[in-house]
């Protein structure tokens, strides 16, 4: 009857006085007594939970990092709960992470006790991770509390997502590209060691309009064959970091880059022109880079970033980094000529 189900909530209620599981199913009432702030690619972003082994991911991620503040900051609110274990063997690999989206709300899951649900209108994500996936701390910060914080600060913002890196000097950057494999990293990890300042290594988010770039230089991700070039000094902290293995079953060292030498971009970088790596050797004699004409240098960069490219906005974007100069950077003798040769473009 019609009025029969209105009054079900009221009697089910009423009659499950005392039972938390029935009187809060979704747990709305969750203290969540705990939290941390950190100032993140321009926005400040609070972490809340009950759990401190939780909270201690994103502190291991976030904490020492120079503060970043953009003109348009927001205000984030992460929550982080720790579930029961999930039925899955300690010892296997999490699941690959799918996304799905509807309703405003976007979701990227691991399984049914690992997620992370974002909401981007109202700048707030929860994280849900089972006991057991603390194995697989890795894991969990990168791909869901780390996920979580980029997406919240580019659809909060209004930030252009970048694959990349990012490094400069004196409120300039260079955003560095390129595909996997053409020596993103090992040319970062010059730049910090050669006197740039570090902005980002894997993500860069940049303002549209005026193009001032911010990012989070927490760890560098290196093969182990950039030891046998380095100072003894530089491979020893290198060697000694953790090693995490990459979906693709590449290992590489996560190195903290809070706890080594060189400086970290101490503010947002105002984008003076972006570098296209190659894998393609210079052939002898001839210079290193090479400044790409307009059409082609916007061709290139939809190409290689393929989900900025299906961004609102894109075009224009896009038509302001060509107007500052695309360059294509061929290999070098070594990473240090490569660092002298992008070096002329800070100035």
């Amino acid at each position: 009857m019609p009025g029969t189900a209105a009054h079900l909530p009221l009697q089910a209620s009423a009659a499950a006085v005392g039972d938390g599981a029935a009187s809060d199913p979704f747990g709305e009432r969750r203290a969540r007594r705990h939290a941390l702030c950190f100032d993140l690619l321009g926005g400040r972003f609070g972490f809340h939970s009950d759990s401190r082994r939780l909270l201690a991911l994103a502190e291991a991620a976030y904490a020492g990092l120079p503060p970043q503040r953009l003109p348009q900051a927001q205000e984030f609110r992460i929550e982080l709960d720790l579930l029961p274990p999930s039925e899955r063997p300690c010892a296997a690999p999490p699941p690959p992470l799918r996304t799905h989206s509807g309703a405003g709300v976007l979701c990227g899951i691991l399984d049914d006790r690992n997620y992370v649900l974002i909401v981007p209108a109202e700048r707030r994500a929860l994280v849900a991770v089972s006991q057991d996936m603390l194995e697989h701390a890795y894991h969990v910060r990168y791909e869901l509390i780390e996920f979580a914080v980029y997406v919240l600060a580019a659809r909060g913002m209004g930030l252009m997502p970048l694959h990349g890196a990012c490094a400069g000097r004196s409120g300039r950057g260079l955003l560095l590209l390129g595909a996997s494999g053409a020596g993103k990293s090992t040319l970062a990890l010059h730049c910090l060691l050669g006197g740039l300042e570090l902005l980002a290594e894997d993500s860069v988010f940049v303002e549209p309009e005026g193009l001032l770039a911010t990012g989070a230089a927490n760890f560098l991700h290196l093969r182990d064959s950039v030891l046998a070039h380095l100072d003894p000094q530089i491979g020893s902290w290198i060697g000694g970091s953790a090693q995490i293995r990459r979906r693709s079953g590449v290992e590489k060292f996560e190195v903290d880059l809070r706890r080594g030498p060189g400086r970290l971009a101490c503010e947002p970088l105002r984008l003076a022109a972006t570098v296209l790596l190659s894998a393609e050797a210079a052939p002898p004699g001839q210079p290193l880079l090479e400044r790409l004409p307009q059409a082609q240098a916007m061709l290139r960069l939809s190409l290689d970033q393929p989900y900025a490219a299906a961004q609102a906005g894109w075009p224009d974007f896009v038509r302001r980094l060509a107007s500052l100069g695309v360059y294509r950077l061929r290999r070098g003798a070594s990473a240090d000529a490569s660092l002298q040769a992008i070096r002329g473009l800070l100035e």
